[in-house]
């Protein structure tokens, strides 16, 4: 398990990130349309996964526009946007900010992502959501990248992340 900080008081997550240089777990998560969308629905993709609690707060939103103005135009990558809001909410939010670069998910259906990435929160008041985090899969579906957040209202390291996509072949 984790222990990361909301607003400076400790909480805790369901476990620990996908350990650099391990398959990535799969998963299934639920697009805006409500049909799945698997790992396996990228294959031979570079993938950002954009992990946070919920869009209704002004940190998460913020990271998801600034993947979507930084993923644009980058070969052969997608960014997936994954919280527990219902598909519904993500539709709103994407069209409303114009958001056309990401790929919005929803855990809402699939309690196993939170626990097989290590990101759902166990404990303060967000329990059950999920913890702010970024995961990036090569092509092969190798984790080269990782960081948890260690505050939540704090925004991801966009650079690092768009430098490990980078790197990649």
């Amino acid at each position: 398990m984790a222990t990361i900080k909301f607003k400076g008081n400790p909480v805790t997550t369901y476990g620990n990130l996908p350990v650099t240089g391990a398959r990535a777990p799969e998963f299934v998560l639920v697009k805006t349309d409500l049909s799945n969308f698997s790992l396996a629905d990228a294959a031979g993709k570079k993938l950002i996964l954009n992990i946070f609690p919920s869009l209704d707060t002004s940190v998460c939103a913020t990271s998801v526009r600034k993947f979507n103005e930084l993923a644009a135009g980058k070969e052969d990558t997608l960014v997936l946007a994954i919280s527990k809001d219902l598909p519904f909410a993500h539709n709103r939010f994407c069209s409303t900010e114009g958001i056309k670069n990401v790929i919005p998910l929803s855990g809402f259906r699939n309690s196993d992502f939170g626990k097989d990435y290590g990101v759902e929160m166990t404990s303060g008041p967000l329990a059950g959501l999920y913890s702010r985090s970024v995961v990036v899969i090569d092509r092969n579906g190798t984790v080269r990248y990782t960081e948890q957040v260690p505050e939540i209202t704090q925004e991801p390291d966009y650079e690092a992340a768009l430098k490990a996509v980078e790197q990649l072949p």
